[in-house]
């Protein structure tokens, strides 16, 4: 039995094997549709979530599984002092596999060792969030054909992102990536990203503050936004929340071919007026996520693929 809490749970292979199996899922859906008719999926969400809950629940029900869990702490026996260990080994009878989001760092990992089902890390805190990265993986490579090789611009929150921070982790592994890493002095990326993943695995990257110094060298721009719930007062979060705007103005300094990516919720950090170039694939990204996690669970599952 594997679990995955982070990006790095995965080798190389694997992670190639996961995307390809994504890829045919894609290509043929109906192959796949009943592969989990018996099988469960239990969502057990601390904090809220909208893309990430119903991709995991969609990636199911695609396979033709069922799904149940909850969608908040006080929905949950959590509200009366029940320790994540606990539900974990409640939630083991119920069902075959789990998706789990806390905002404290570790959690799912600490459900994961009392667990006698699968657990994935739907994202812990500030920490990581392994689906989200193999769905930015598989976009990547299904837009620009390759993961190598490429020039990504990361633009926002690098500090408390953690989809930025587990990007950054599976990206390195593959040769020839460089990083321009965008964000205000107080939004850098932490110093253990910096030092103990880039610099530690001589990786090319560079910091700068404004955004049109790195378009016109990007492949991938991944924004994100300024995590409001992060923040320990609001006059800072008032002070960085605008810093970075896309309009299409700052469009015109990028490539043809360069895409833009986006985690999602996005709050102002993308006008709405982008939307409508050929480059924005942020709503793209959402649907490669339905195929992504549908092929993590087939994996873990270690449910028998069809021909």
């Amino acid at each position: 039995m594997r679990h995955l809490m982070s990006p790095l749970d995965l080798s190389v292979e694997e992670l190639n094997s996961i995307l390809d199996l994504a890829s045919d899922i894609e290509k043929h859906p109906d192959k796949y549709a009943h592969v989990c008719d018996d099988k469960r999926l239990a969502t057990l969400f601390y904090e809220p979530s909208t893309r990430t809950r119903l991709s995991f629940e969609a990636a199911m029900m695609n396979l033709g599984g069922k799904v149940l869990g909850f969608s908040s702490a006080d929905s949950s026996s959590a509200s009366k002092g029940e320790s994540v260990a606990d539900t974990i080994r409640v939630v083991s009878c119920y069902a075959d596999i789990c998706a789990m989001r806390h905002p404290k760092e570790g959690a799912p990992l600490v459900a994961s060792m009392a667990s006698s089902i699968p657990v994935i890390n739907a994202g812990d805190g500030g920490h990581q969030h392994p689906t989200q990265t193999l769905t930015d993986l598989l976009t990547i490579r299904s837009l620009k054909g390759r993961l190598d090789n490429i020039t990504i611009g990361l633009c926002g929150d690098l500090k408390f992102g953690r989809t930025v921070h587990s990007l950054i982790e599976a990206l390195v592994r593959y040769p020839n990536v460089r990083f321009i890493l965008i964000s205000p002095e107080e939004l850098r990326i932490p110093s253990y990203i910096r030092e103990d993943v880039l610099i530690k695995n001589n990786i090319d990257f560079q910091e700068v503050e404004r955004l049109e110094d790195a378009l016109p060298d990007l492949d991938i721009l991944y924004m994100t936004r300024v995590q409001k719930e992060r923040f320990f007062n609001e006059e800072d979060y008032v002070r960085m929340k605008d810093f970075y705007i896309l309009d299409k103005q700052k469009m015109k300094l990028a490539k043809e071919d360069m895409y833009i990516l986006h985690p999602l919720p996005r709050v102002n950090e993308i006008s709405t007026e982008v939307d409508s170039d050929p480059r924005a694939a942020y709503f793209r990204q959402v649907q490669y996520g339905v195929y992504v996690r549908m092929a993590l669970i087939l994996t873990l599952l270690e449910v028998k693929l069809p021909c």
